[in-house]
């Protein structure tokens, strides 16, 4: 089978698994998305470690676009979009998200893939040991600038839509937890565009790129997950009120736990 149809219709299956995990436990489909891609890239399109860890990563964060689009009218519909929020983690996000992707097409694969697992196995401790803590600051402006930037590179470097990352920090910045979705739901339309456009940059003139790609883009895995997963997260956001939400993402960053072990581990 070709290579490219293959990871089509894999991906058509991954969209459906990612869209339910989103809807379900509001968590982005980045870290299931990347180790999956890694996958599949490497041991079907043939692609060395070099290659295959920034496109995963590039793949996942174009996904994210229509699913942002989509989460931030919700929220900007509940009111939940403030502008003082938006423009300073914005700002510090359109950096960071710019940084990221050049960082991660320069350092060594091998390096990349072990930041990847180390990060997944963060914040998979925050989900089970720090849940949604407010702590004890008053925001700033420089503050939600700094947000952004470190939400950005991070979320960039990992294929993420950013939400695990800045929805804890705004709620330690005393900010109302659904001011603080709202304004992650957004920052990861800003993430997913602007580090879908830098990893295209940084990839534009790589010879070995495989066909149907753009930069590090590989548009049949975008294709796919897109497709399934604006369907199933509907699915799963319905599933989220008769289930017990809090065990899911325990056992969901349990697995998380066994993806970045097994990263680590080769």
């Amino acid at each position: 089978m070709d290579p490219a149809l293959l990871v089509l219709l894999v991906c058509l299956v991954l969209g459906a698994v990612v869209g339910l995990f989103a809807g379900l436990l509001g968590i982005g489909g980045g870290l299931i998305i990347v180790p999956s891609l890694l996958y599949l890239l490497i041991e079907h399109v043939h692609l060395p470690l070099e290659v295959a860890m920034p496109m995963a990563i590039a793949t996942s964060l174009s996904t994210i676009v229509l699913t942002a689009i989509s989460s931030s009218r919700a929220h900007y519909k509940l009111g939940n979009l403030r502008q003082f929020y938006l423009l300073w983690t914005g700002l510090g996000i359109s950096m960071g998200a710019i940084i990221g992707p050049q960082f991660a097409t320069t350092i060594p694969a091998e390096a990349l893939k072990t930041l990847f697992a180390a990060l997944v196995l963060v914040i998979a401790g925050q989900m089970v040991f720090l849940g949604n803590k407010e702590a004890k600051r008053d925001v700033s402006k420089q503050l939600l600038i700094v947000i952004g930037v470190v939400t950005g590179c991070i979320s960039s470097v990992m294929g993420i839509g950013g939400g695990a990352i800045m929805v804890p920090a705004l709620l330690w910045c005393r900010v109302d937890i659904r001011i603080a979705i709202g304004c992650a739901a957004f920052s990861g339309l800003v993430i997913a565009l602007f580090g879908s456009a830098s990893f295209i940059v940084a990839g534009w003139d790589n010879a070995h790129l495989p066909q149907w790609a753009i930069g590090y883009i590989y548009l049949p895995a975008t294709f796919g997950i897109v497709t399934t997963s604006v369907f199933t997260a509907g699915v799963g956001a319905k599933l989220s009120r008769s289930l017990d939400t809090q065990l899911l993402k325990k056992i969901f960053a349990g697995f998380l736990v066994i993806v970045s072990l097994r990263m680590l581990l080769g």
